[in-house]
């Protein structure tokens, strides 16, 4: 169960976060442990720690053609200040795109607490014959996403219990079996998160975490050329642009 830390005490000249001054928290926290512990009111341990960066990092950036990055890159060019770009940005998270690792943690929870048999081949096979898509398996862009393996590695090493990385893995090994389709950051990073323990609904705030970097990165270079500065996008084989 998820307990987020509930107690910051602020009085003049002192702060209190979940029982411990801000000093030890500035002095001893990573940004990454800061997440965790005002999530889950825990410290992650060390291996947790190291899957947790991981899936930050892998959700870094994805280029210039993910929705967020086109509305922030847009916004930013009006000539506004860069929180309003990267407000565009946030609000261009939506269903189809940052929303399918919300939906894969959803999925995934909900089956491994499921009692009695079922698992991968009986999702895969009740989606084949529906034809609806698994969340977090195949992408617009990548026929094998990169992110994956060392993804899957990394939970695979740091993790004492991975039964939704587990899930991930039949599933994806059902999908290219049958369909050759692939697991993709979304539905790996949806397994390490649920396994990590958080719940769902952080997912998207999660995406955007990890997604924060990249899209400063790409406001500070729009605001660096002309106002409103028209640029083409031009996806590989006119496929629309993915998360």
């Amino acid at each position: 169960m998820v307990v987020t830390v509930e107690r910051t005490e602020v009085s003049p000249d002192r702060m209190v976060l979940d029982g411990q001054p801000v000093e030890s928290w500035i002095e001893s926290l990573a940004p990454g442990d800061a997440w965790f512990r005002m999530l889950q009111g825990r410290m992650p341990e060390e291996g947790e720690r190291r899957v947790f960066d991981g899936v930050l990092v892998a959700l870094t950036d994805h280029g210039s053609t993910p929705p967020s990055t086109q509305a922030a890159r847009l916004v930013a060019s009006a000539g506004v200040p860069l929180q309003a770009a990267l407000a565009g940005g946030l609000l261009a998270f939506g269903d189809h795109h940052a929303g399918a690792i919300e939906g894969a943690m959803a999925l995934f929870q909900e089956e491994v607490a499921r009692p009695g048999p079922g698992g991968a081949a009986g999702l895969a096979e009740r989606a084949l014959e529906e034809g609806t898509r698994i969340p977090g398996f195949g992408h617009r862009v990548h026929r094998r996403d990169p992110r994956v393996v060392p993804l899957k590695r990394l939970g695979e090493a740091c993790l004492v219990r991975s039964p939704h990385l587990d899930l991930f893995r039949s599933l994806e090994e059902e999908l290219s079996r049958r369909k050759d389709i692939g697991g993709n950051v979304d539905g790996v990073c949806g397994a390490l998160l649920s396994d990590l323990g958080f719940p769902p609904q952080a997912g998207r705030a999660l995406f955007f975490a990890g997604r924060l970097p990249g899209l400063t990165g790409w406001i500070l270079r729009e605001t660096r050329g002309r106002a409103f500065r028209p640029y083409a996008l031009v996806p590989r084989e006119g496929v629309p642009c993915s998360a």
